[in-house]
């Protein structure tokens, strides 16, 4: 019997933070060591650069499926790496849809009430303690997504647990960049941490939260405040691993005579 095949599909990036995804490739491995492990990335941008700058050929989603269809597979489990399900997801899933090899999606990281849950389990060594004086100023993508309001349900449920001088933004997007600075400028605060809602320290990490213009920090600083940046990533968190895992457990649990 052939194993049902793992595709774990991410948007891509152009920088380092391509070590994260070894880190949860390995990962991955570990949990389902009877199943092969493929990757493929959505963004066209992102496998032109790999190919122009290091030779490497990276599939889209559609090119895994079809292969994996030649081979003779009936099933495959489709791993989304998104945060929240919005734009980008379901364009997957709509490009996997296309697709005649069967499919189970694995859902993004925020999902149902349970991964909201293990969220803030996940967060908590990271998160906590604030001090009285600082704001914790999580910064995500942000979406016109209906979803958006995703990053809304992750404030309250984190200040619900830390505090109210946590916070969380956008660089698309609403919460913005201005409602969060006039929030915490009203607020007393001292000093500013930022930290990527993204699950890769990609390049808006670097340009948009600690680029030298126009960025997060360079905004705070200029209204006087001390800012520190978390360059690390979500998908260090072994905590968030084991969520995504769990969704490609569940997705494995749905095809029917394994």
């Amino acid at each position: 019997m052939m194993h049902i095949p793992i595709i774990i599909t991410a948007f891509g990036t152009t920088t380092t933070a391509r070590q994260t995804y070894a880190l949860f490739d390995q990962q991955v491995r570990a949990a389902f060591p009877s199943h092969e492990i493929f990757w493929a990335y959505s963004s066209r941008l992102v496998r032109d650069f790999a190919h122009q700058r290091h030779s490497m050929i990276l599939k889209a989603p559609k090119e895994v499926l079809v292969d994996l269809q030649q081979q003779g597979h009936e099933w495959g489990v489709v791993q989304s790496l998104h945060l929240i399900g919005g734009h980008e997801f379901y364009r997957l899933v709509e490009e996997v849809r296309q697709c005649q090899i069967r499919t189970s999606m694995g859902l993004p990281l925020l999902s149902s009430p349970a991964d909201y849950v293990a969220f803030m389990e996940a967060v908590a060594d990271t998160f906590a303690p604030i001090q009285d004086d600082e704001a914790l100023i999580l910064v995500g993508h942000g979406t016109d997504h209906p979803s958006w309001s995703t990053y809304l349900a992750v404030q309250y449920l984190l200040q619900k647990r830390f505090g109210a001088n946590i916070h969380v933004g956008v660089i698309e997007g609403t919460p913005a960049r201005a409602e969060i600075l006039e929030t915490v400028a009203r607020s007393g605060i001292k000093r500013v941490r930022l930290v990527p809602l993204m699950l890769v320290a990609g390049v808006h990490i670097q340009e948009d939260l600690a680029g030298p213009e126009d960025s997060w920090k360079t905004a705070f600083e200029e209204e006087g405040f001390p800012v520190t940046v978390d360059s690390t990533g979500l998908l260090y968190c072994s905590g968030i691993i084991e969520i995504f895992l769990k969704h490609i457990d569940a997705a494995l649990a749905v095809i029917p005579d394994q």
